[in-house]
């Protein structure tokens, strides 16, 4: 079952955990895994969960039930998070070096699923603000290993430059853990 928003619904910064988390109501909360130090000073106090994140995040779970093939948990997990990294994750410069080019052109839009591929491996992404030239990506893989220091975790996001962008093989279903 999806979970559509509510008036009652808050976002608000969990000290316990040190992470930005969705008060559902009726005791259940949703942690998100956007830390303190990548958070708009907004993101620190209790702010209400606006029509427009609630516009923002049903879109974005319209698009994912008809685009992948997950069960609602996910794609709820997926459509908060990325909700979260929209509004209330600081402005990142793109670091499009970690990726290889992509010989295809694309179209970036919010929602649309991308490949990102370095010289080891390919891992899905989600466009969660998409600009003229590069897009805020939110890794849907279970990692996405930059280099032999750097990993990003599923959830976390990363401003890629278009033409790394690389359309989703059709035969090919999104991991998430």
């Amino acid at each position: 079952m999806l979970l559509m928003p509510k008036r009652d619904w808050q976002w608000e910064y969990n000290e316990t955990n040190g992470v930005l988390m969705v008060s559902l109501g009726c005791d259940m909360e949703f942690l998100s895994p956007y830390k303190l130090k990548s958070l708009i000073p907004d993101a620190k106090i209790k702010t209400e969960f606006s029509v427009e994140h609630a516009k923002f995040y049903i879109a974005l779970v319209d698009r994912l039930s008809k685009t992948l093939s997950l069960k609602d948990p996910q794609i709820v997990q997926i459509a908060l998070n990325a909700t979260a990294a929209h509004f209330l994750l600081k402005p990142q410069m793109p670091k499009s070096w970690f990726f290889d080019v992509s010989h295809e052109c694309v179209y970036s839009d919010v929602g649309k699923i991308f490949q990102l591929k370095t010289s080891e491996h390919t891992v899905s992404a989600m466009v969660v603000e998409a600009g003229l030239q590069a897009s805020l990506m939110m890794i849907i893989s279970p990692e996405c290993r930059l280099s032999e220091s750097k990993v990003l975790a599923q959830f976390e996001t990363i401003k890629v430059m278009h033409n790394r962008l690389a359309p989703m093989a059709i035969e090919h279903k999104v991991n998430v853990a």
